[in-house]
């Protein structure tokens, strides 16, 4: 199948393509190139002039673990019965058919980090999925360990009197978990390399964070204070992780530091109201100010925070705060994907890329524009 006639924003050093076409094959992109296609069968796509982009990436949500519409029984975001929860994976409790998927594939928005929420110090295992689909399992392109720090953790665990109700403990908890991952890795080499030791007793904790000590899977902290970002910060220098900052509501406050210390930042939500004390200082133009001081910058709705079929939304709203247009459309496409680690697959549209597109007669970054065409790994959900 090819998609020609379109005006191809490549999200690459290609730049934009004004007049070219793209030809798919079993899911991927195998050529992009300018002009008119030397054939064009009944199967081909005019687009009529209209924008051609990779599908939108919302870099940090709760999508289908909080079912819309649904308390209680719809809501499997926070296992608060205990803070440590590395063990625990985030597709055992996604609903892949919840209509927010639905609503997520009509507005572009073909790839999501859905996650376990805050209420823990760690709260498990996240998963980078594509937005259509029926089982998880088959959706999944890569995954995160959430780790909370700030507020959530606190208000959760104090209303309970019992650890954390501090920052102090938050932070400690933290460590201790990925310290005992730490020996617990240790006793596995031990046991391996020598026959007479024993393996130890299996820790489902710890098995879940060797991937992280490992770099092999990144470490994405929730805060929003300036304060619990540098823990973050300090945390994962400690223990050498590859780590993302979610939220960075105070990014803007330190983003000479953050710059410094390359941390890739998720900002997000900002189309919301100042809903709790760390939020207090919440602008618009935290994306801009973050990335004009040379922060990696993705944007996020936070899914159900914001709507998911509001990502654009949030990237216009991201402009008015500064951001470029282009540089706004980059950090839901390209940028989202390099900081979730997934650039080789998603987030741009090249040869070898999943073909995941969308074509627009407007402006994309309008409320009122949806796209006309959405592919998912080379087939057509939104048409």
């Amino acid at each position: 199948m090819k998609i020609w006639n379109a005006a191809i924003h490549t999200q690459t050093a290609a730049g934009i393509i004004e007049n070219g076409y793209v030809s798919v094959e079993n899911g991927k992109i195998t050529e992009v190139s300018s002009g008119t296609p030397e054939t064009i069968t009944p199967e081909d796509i005019d687009a009529g002039g209209s924008m051609l982009l990779p599908g939108f990436i919302d870099a940090h949500t709760h999508l289908g673990i909080i079912e819309n519409g649904i308390a209680f029984e719809g809501d499997d975001c926070n296992e608060a019965t205990d803070p440590f929860t590395p063990h625990l994976r985030v597709i055992d409790g996604v609903n892949p058919l919840d209509r927010c998927f639905e609503e997520a594939r009509a507005a572009g928005v073909t790839t999501v980090m859905t996650s376990p929420g805050s209420a823990n110090t760690c709260g498990g295992t996240m998963a980078i999925l594509k937005t259509a689909g029926r089982m998880t399992d088959r959706m999944l392109i890569g995954t995160g360990m959430k780790f909370a720090l700030g507020e959530n953790p606190k208000s959760v665990y104090n209303d309970r009197d019992e650890t954390p109700i501090t920052r102090m403990a938050t932070a400690a908890m933290i460590r201790e978990g990925l310290s005992k991952a730490q020996r617990y890795q240790q006793e596995l080499d031990f046991a391996e390399s020598d026959p007479d030791e024993h393996m130890p007793d299996y820790d489902a904790k710890s098995e879940a964070l060797l991937p992280v000590l490992e770099r092999d899977v990144k470490a994405h902290f929730h805060c929003h204070r300036a304060d619990d970002i540098c823990t973050a910060i300090r945390i994962a220098k400690e223990f050498h992780l590859d780590y993302v900052i979610v939220h960075g509501t105070e990014g803007y406050e330190i983003a000479d530091i953050l710059a410094e210390e390359q941390v890739p930042v998720i900002a997000g939500p900002t189309l919301c109201d100042r809903c709790k004390p760390e939020m207090q200082k919440l602008t618009i133009q935290n994306p801009a100010l973050l990335h004009n001081a040379g922060v990696k910058v993705a944007l996020c709705t936070d899914h159900p925070v914001i709507p998911i079929q509001y990502l654009s939304t949030t990237a216009a709203l991201a402009v008015k705060g500064g951001m470029s247009r282009e540089d706004a459309i980059y950090a839901i496409t390209a940028g989202a994907a390099e900081i979730l680690g997934v650039e080789e697959r998603v987030g741009s549209i090249a040869v070898g890329m999943d073909a995941d597109l969308q074509l627009y007669r407007g402006d994309p970054l309008d409320l009122l524009c949806d796209p006309w065409l959405v592919m998912i790994d080379g087939k057509i959900c939104v048409q």
